[in-house]
C-alpha cells in the first residue's frame, strides 16, 4: 500500500502560535495535565479509570475510557446507569476531563452516580490503530463521520452493554458526536433500542447557517477537491503551510478577536468566547487537541455548509461523490438524505446563541425534523460558543446541571 509523504511543519507558524499563547498564559504557568493522557488525568484526580479496546466491523481498533467512581468509593462496584459520551470533531475523550473534577462532565456524571464511558472515534489520538492498515495508508483515512456513525458507535455501544450486562445507556454528544448519533439512529435504527435518551450539545446536522470562517472557506472549495486537499491535507486533516496562510488571511487580522488563536485549527473552526474561556486552561487544551481527523470528514461537513446547490440542497445527506459515482454507489445522482423522522429515541437539544457551528436556525430546523424531540434548550448566556459546551468557566451551572436534571426523567 502507498505511503504518504507529509509536508514539514512551518516553523514560522509554530513560532506565531507560541507567541499567541504567551499573550494569554504566563510562561511559567504550563500545567502538567497538558502532558497526561485521559486515563492518567482520571487517575490523578482519584477516579477509577479503565481502558477498553473495541474492533469495528471494518477493522479499526478504538479505545474506550471508563470512569466507575472515585477511588475507595463504596459504590464503585454497584451497577449504575450508563452515560456514554462522544466528543466532537478533532477532540478525544480528554475533552470531558481536562477542565478538572469540578467542571469536567465525565467527573460530574460519575459523582452523580453514573457509570461513565468516553468514546474515541477512528483517526483520533486514542483510536489510530487498525488490524491491517497504517495511518500512512490512504485506505485508512477513507472515512467520514458517516462511518463513525454506522461502524464505531455500534461497536462501542455493544461492548459497553455486554461488559456491564445492561440493556440501555444514555448517550451524550457534543458537535460531531451528535452527528454520529443521528447517522447511527437513521441508518441502523435497531440501535435505538439500546438508547435510553440522547442529549445533544451543540447539535450538528443542518449546516446552512454556519458562520465559521474555515468551514465557509472549505464550502467554497467543495467543487475543487484537489485544491481543498492541497490546503488541508491529502488524507489526514493536517493543514499545509499554504493552507494556513489562506486561513490566516481570513481571521488573523490584527484587530480580530480571534487573532491570538489564528494558528490553532480548533479555534479557527469553532470560534472563541473570551468572557467564558479560562485562559489558564488553554495550555492544557492544546496538549490534547486537535486530536486528529480525516480530510474526508472536513469535506463532508463542507458539503453540508454549501447549501442550495443541486446536490446538497441544504439537507443532511450522505457523502457527495459527484453525479456519476453517486449513481453507482447510491443508485441516484444525489446522496441519500438521513431521515431524522426515524429517530424515536427522546432527543434533547442544547444550543448556544453565539455558536459558529451549530447556528440557532439550523438547530431549529433539526428540531422540526426529529421524530421524537424531547426538548430544545438554549444555554442562558448570550455569548455561549461552540467550545463553551466543554470548557466554559460556568459550564456546570449554565448547562450540565440542566442536563443532569433532565436525565432523571428517564
Amino acid at each position: 500500500m502507498p505511503n504518504l509523504v507529509f509536508d514539514q511543519p512551518d516553523i514560522s507558524l509554530i513560532d506565531h502560535q507560541i507567541s499567541a499563547i504567551k499573550k494569554f498564559v504566563e510562561p511559567q504557568a504550563v500545567h502538567p495535565d497538558a502532558k497526561l493522557s485521559t486515563l492518567e488525568l482520571v487517575n490523578k484526580y482519584n477516579y477509577n479509570g479503565q481502558l477498553h479496546e473495541v474492533i469495528t466491523s471494518d477493522g479499526y481498533i478504538l479505545e474506550l475510557h471508563r470512569l466507575i467512581g472515585r477511588v475507595n468509593s463504596s459504590d464503585s462496584k454497584v451497577q449504575k446507569p450508563i452515560a456514554f459520551l462522544m466528543p466532537g470533531l478533532m477532540c478525544s475523550s480528554s475533552a470531558w476531563v481536562v477542565s478538572g473534577p469540578e467542571k469536567g462532565l465525565a467527573y460530574i456524571l460519575s459523582d452523580a452516580g453514573y457509570d461513565v464511558w468516553l468514546g474515541n472515534a477512528r483517526g483520533t489520538l486514542y483510536s489510530r490503530k487498525h488490524v491491517s492498515l497504517s495511518t500512512f495508508d490512504k485506505e485508512y483515512w477513507d472515512f467520514s463521520w458517516h462511518e463513525t456513525g454506522i461502524r464505531d458507535l455500534p461497536a462501542m455501544i455493544d461492548h459497553i452493554l455486554e461488559t456491564t450486562g445492561q440493556e440501555k445507556l444514555f448517550y451524550l454528544g457534543h458537535s460531531q458526536g451528535t452527528t454520529n448519533f443521528f447517522v447511527m439512529a437513521t441508518e441502523m435504527p435497531e440501535y435505538q433500542n439500546k438508547i435510553q435518551a440522547m442529549f445533544a450539545m451543540a447539535p450538528v446536522a443542518y449546516c446552512g447557517k454556519v458562520s465559521s470562517a474555515l468551514m465557509q472557506l472549505l464550502a467554497r472549495l467543495t467543487n475543487s477537491i484537489t485544491t481543498m486537499m492541497k490546503l488541508i491535507g491529502l488524507y489526514e486533516f493536517e493543514p499545509t503551510g499554504e493552507g494556513m496562510k489562506v486561513f490566516q488571511e481570513l481571521i488573523c487580522r490584527e484587530d480580530a478577536i480571534t487573532q491570538p488563536f489564528c494558528s490553532n485549527m480548533l479555534f479557527l473552526i469553532t470560534g472563541f468566547d473570551k468572557e467564558q474561556f479560562n485562559n489558564t486552561l488553554l495550555p492544557i487544551i492544546l496538549g490534547h487537541a486537535p486530536a486528529g481527523a480525516s480530510t474526508k470528514q472536513m469535506v463532508h461537513f463542507a458539503q453540508l455548509v454549501k447549501s442550495g446547490g443541486f446536490i446538497t440542497s441544504g439537507e443532511f445527506r450522505q457523502f457527495d461523490y459527484g453525479l456519476l459515482y453517486n449513481k453507482i454507489k447510491y443508485g441516484s445522482f444525489r446522496p441519500p438524505i438521513y431521515d431524522l423522522k426515524k429517530i424515536h429515541v427522546p432527543v434533547s437539544l442544547h444550543y448556544g446563541s453565539n455558536d459558529w457551528i451549530a447556528d440557532v436556525k439550523d438547530v431549529d430546523k433539526l428540531y422540526t425534523k426529529l421524530g421524537n424531540p424531547f426538548g430544545k434548550f438554549r444555554v442562558p448566556y448570550d455569548k455561549f460558543n461552540h467550545l463553551d459546551f466543554l470548557w466554559a468557566k460556568d459550564v456546570k451551572s449554565l448547562l450540565y446541571d440542566k442536563i443532569l436534571s433532565l436525565m432523571t426523567h428517564f
